[in-house]
């Protein structure tokens, strides 16, 4: 056993100063069959230390539905068997480019509930999950014989809020069920951002991407003695459907790592291997300064121009960092791990079942609801999936501009059965007016809650209501379909033969692997929705790009034939044919 503590210039391992070299890989976003791999990699790139965060909406998509926290300690297991330390970031708000920042959208839609507060009714489900997740901590701590070193409290809420009596509260929680490491907040290096987020006795760390010293000279003027720790160093970046995929010199990269080091510091790669958002659980931002413009649905790989890419593979950022780190580490740097299996030859698929969506929503949603007015995919229980509306208008009546207020995200409109046009926040008006009698279809889809900003928690689906000219249409059905959904299986679901044009609705079909390994899936006429193989979802796919494929582990795959399931929420285009399968 070991004790880690906090010295005046920096942690303490049984009293001899340590510094942790960490590297962010977050379990939910790798194959539990490929931690050891990844964690060998961050080894061999000279890190001593992991860092991961806990998503708690993954873990409880529903209330009281608790499901696999025992991940979260087999992953701390994983790490203590490969040498390592680990820091957890439990939130219970994460950010991390993940759906709703990590917390449930049960919970931020709960009416009268203010997350990130110390409303009592937040706090009392906080608490709640806590007794649930702590038990996978706890017992793992170093003092106890585990690889737990720091215990971060909430996540960057200075960037939020200001009432600092809120993390005083998860701090005294996180105590009171068992935490006994030091723990730790994580701000931006800015005046604001530590004052509102780093709380008396608890060391701060700061996150930035370069210019290292002026962050740390802003945190002593906050804290003139204590650790010093970039706890994000943003060595990479994330990408947007419809945007530039981001990258990062390699070379500079270095360059700000050794300047972080040459300050004396502790640090936390941001990443240092990203993963993949599978299951459709990618977040969003929201554009601007102050992150109140227009969404920004985050892709479903989260590669982050890491220095261990996408498929486990070193990178030139990999190999510069390991040059860097090899001087702070006591002897030779462990080699390279064996590569993963990579998938033997390519293979191509073949969708031979079409169901529509109707007939999906049939199957696998859950009831349908009449209201006066939408309710948004909160009270319908959706969380990752859509929705679909249906509204009349009353006629006789001339032809008028058909609005949707209050969209979020995007809906697919049929009037009379026929496919009329797609609407987003930013274009939420027909372009063709609607005369009456008419029976409107929305079928909305959710992109990505908001993970960052003063809209995190906003509700999905139609937040307002339809308008006919000024005038609302009530009277409103609705019938939501969530991902998970899916978990049990499409037996119930009626196919036929697909159609010969492109068509929204759940495709079925095989595809015949020779060597099974890592790979990735191309899906040439799929306009937008999300893919299955053997019942493990990958994600999103959409054709906005600028991610043209879906990451398949290797563990996913099995020799011989494999089922695929593509589910495509458009239809607009010339739809989806022969997905293939390569080799990464």
């Amino acid at each position: 056993m070991g004790g880690f503590a906090v010295g005046e210039s920096g942690f303490l391992l049984d009293g001899r100063p340590v510094r942790l070299l960490s590297g962010a890989l977050h379990y939910f976003r790798v194959h539990e069959a490929q931690w050891g791999h990844r964690l060998a990699m961050l080894r061999a790139m000279g890190l001593n230390c992991v860092e991961t965060y806990v998503p708690w909406n993954l873990h409880q998509p529903r209330p009281g539905a608790v499901r696999d926290v025992g991940a979260v300690g087999r992953f701390l297991d994983a790490v203590g068997a490969a040498g390592m330390w680990a820091i957890v970031r439990p939130g219970p708000y994460i950010c991390a480019e993940w759906e709703n920042g990590g917390l449930p959208a049960w919970l931020t839609g709960e009416p009268g509930t203010r997350a990130r507060t110390r409303d009592e009714r937040y706090l009392g489900h906080v608490r709640n999950w806590f007794r649930r997740l702590l038990p996978e901590i706890v017992p793992r701590q170093i003092d106890r014989g585990g690889p737990v070193v720091l215990v971060q409290v909430e996540n960057e809420y200075g960037s939020y809020g200001s009432d600092t009596g809120y993390p005083a509260e998860l701090a005294g929680l996180l105590r009171a069920e068992g935490v006994t490491v030091p723990l730790v907040t994580s701000d931006g290096p800015e005046d604001h951002m530590l004052t509102g987020g780093s709380l008396p006795g608890v060391p701060a760390t700061v996150n930035f991407g370069s210019h290292a010293r002026e962050a740390f000279a802003a945190l002593r003027r906050h804290r003139p003695v204590g650790p010093l720790m970039c706890m994000e160093f943003w060595c990479g970046w994330f990408d947007h459907w419809g945007g530039e995929h981001t990258v990062r010199d390699p070379a500079g990269a270095a360059g700000a790592l050794r300047e972080i080091l040459e300050c004396g510091a502790s640090v936390n790669l941001y990443m240092a291997h990203g993963g993949t958002s599978f299951g459709g659980w990618a977040g969003a931002n929201r554009g601007g300064a102050l992150h109140e413009g227009p969404l920004e649905p985050d892709v479903t790989s989260y590669d982050y121009d890491a220095p261990v890419d996408e498929y486990g593979r070193p990178t030139e950022k990999f190999r510069l960092f390991r040059e860097v780190l090899s001087a702070y580490h006591p002897g030779p740097l462990p080699d390279l791990p064996p590569r993963p299996a990579v998938l033997g030859a390519p293979a191509e698929a073949r969708l031979t079942g079409w169901a529509p969506l109707a007939g999906v929503l049939e199957a696998l949603g859950g009831p349908e609801t009449f209201a006066p007015v939408p309710p948004t995919f909160e009270e319908l229980g959706v969380t990752r999936g859509f929705v679909r509306y249906t509204v009349d208008v009353p006629g006789p009546r001339q032809p008028y501009p058909l609005a949707v207020r209050g969209l979020r995200d995007l809906a697919v409109v049929y009037v009379d059965g026929e496919r009329a046009g797609v609407l987003t926040e930013e274009e939420p008006v027909l372009q063709e007016p609607v005369a009456g009698p008419a029976r409107v279809e929305l079928w909305v889809e959710s992109l990505g809650r908001v993970n960052y900003g003063p809209r995190l928690g906003e509700a999905k689906g139609v937040t307002g209501g339809v308008l006919h000219e000024r005038q609302y249409l009530h009277g409103v059905r609705a019938r939501g379909l969530d991902l998970d959904a899916f978990a049990g299986g499409v037996a119930s679901v009626s196919f036929g033969v697909p159609p010969r044009e492109g068509a929204p609705g759940l495709y079925r079909g095989w595809v015949t692997v020779r060597g099974a390994g890592d790979a990735r899936l191309e899906l040439p006429g799929g306009t937008r929705g999300f893919v299955w193989v053997n019942g493990f979802n990958l994600g999103r796919y959409w054709s906005a790009g600028p991610q043209r494929s879906l990451y398949v582990p290797g563990p996913v795959l099995r020799e011989g034939a494999n089922e695929v399931w593509l589910l495509e929420l458009d239809g607009g285009g010339p739809g989806p044919s022969a997905p293939r399968l390569l080799p990464v």
